[in-house]
C-alpha cells in the first residue's frame, strides 16, 4: 500500500489548518485558540482521509496518482473512494473534534488571581474530564452524526474536485497550480453546503451533557432545532464555513499535489 498520500495528507492537512483555524473561533475571544490540539490531531485525521482515499481509488481502479491523472476514474469510483475515506475519517476524527468544539466553546477567561477557574485546563484535562464525567463512550458524542456527515460530503468533496480539474486540464498533462487551487477551493465549498445542517446538529450534540443532557438522539435533536428555532437553523454557520473552505481546501490540494510531485 503506497504511504505517499498518507503524508502528503498528514502535511497538507496541518497547512490547510494554520490558514483555516482563526475562521473557526472568529466568534471567540481569541482567532487562535485552541490551535495546538488541532494542529496536533489534524495531521492523523487528514492522513487517514487522503491515504485511504487515494489506496480505495487504486483497489478500483489498478492506477497509481499520476496514472489517474492521464485518465480520471469514473466519477462512481471517486464517489466510493471518497466516502469510505470519509466514513474512516469521521470514527478517526470523533474524539478530537469533541475536544476542540468543547475548547472553543468554552467562554471563561484563562485563570487569573479572582478569576473563575475554566471547566477545562487543556486539551489532556478536557479528555479526562469528559472521560470521568460521561464515560468512554462520551469522547465519542456526536460521532454517529459526524459519519452521517463525512460519509456523503467527502464524496461530493472529491468528485468535484477531480472534475473540475479534468475539465480545466489538457489531455495527459497535470493540473496548474491556478487550477489545483480553484478546484480545491470550490471543492470545500461544495463539502461544506452539504454538511453544515449535520454540522450544527453534530455541534449541539457534542455540547450536549457539558451541564445537562438536552437530547435524546440525533433525530431529537433536529427536531428540537427546528420547533425553537425554524428551519434556518441548519444553515446556520454557512456563510463562515465556505468563507472559510475555499482557501483552506485551496492550499490543502496545492501542498498535497505539489508533494505527490515532488516525490515522483
Amino acid at each position: 500500500m503506497p504511504v505517499e498520500e498518507f503524508v502528503a495528507g498528514w502535511i497538507s492537512g496541518a497547512v490547510g489548518l494554520v490558514l483555516g483555524h482563526p475562521f473557526d473561533t472568529v466568534k471567540l475571544l481569541g482567532f487562535f485558540k485552541g490551535m495546538s490540539f488541532p494542529i496536533a490531531s489534524i495531521a492523523v485525521v487528514n492522513s487517514v482521509l487522503f491515504g485511504v482515499y487515494s489506496n480505495t481509488l487504486l483497489l478500483l481502479t489498478a492506477t497509481s496518482h499520476q496514472e489517474r491523472r492521464l485518465q480520471t476514474p469514473s466519477y462512481m469510483h471517486i464517489f466510493l473512494a471518497g466516502c469510505t475515506g470519509g466514513f474512516l475519517q469521521a470514527y478517526c476524527l470523533a474524539p478530537f473534534d469533541l475536544i476542540k468544539v468543547r475548547l472553543q466553546n468554552q467562554t471563561e477567561p484563562r485563570a487569573q488571581l479572582g478569576s473563575p477557574r475554566p471547566r477545562y485546563l487543556g486539551p489532556m484535562h478536557c479528555a479526562a474530564s469528559i472521560f470521568r464525567e460521561e464515560g468512554p463512550r462520551g469522547l465519542f458524542r456526536g460521532a454517529w452524526t459526524l459519519t452521517l456527515r463525512d460519509t456523503p460530503t467527502v464524496g461530493i468533496y472529491f468528485i468535484t474536485y477531480e472534475g473540475l480539474c479534468h475539465q480545466y486540464t489538457p489531455e495527459g498533462q497535470n493540473p496548474s497550480s491556478a487550477t489545483v487551487l480553484v478546484a480545491g477551493g470550490f471543492a470545500g465549498i461544495a463539502s461544506w453546503v452539504a454538511a453544515t445542517p449535520l454540522d450544527v446538529i453534530k455541534s449541539r450534540m457534542q455540547m450536549d451533557g457539558l451541564r445537562r443532557k438536552v437530547y435524546r438522539g440525533v433525530l431529537d435533536c433536529m427536531v428540537s432545532s427546528v420547533r425553537q428555532e425554524g428551519l434556518g437553523v441548519f444553515f446556520r454557520g454557512l456563510t463562515i464555513n465556505s468563507a472559510r473552505a475555499f482557501p483552506v481546501n485551496a492550499v490543502t490540494f496545492l501542498s498535497y499535489e505539489y508533494l505527490l510531485r515532488w516525490w515522483g
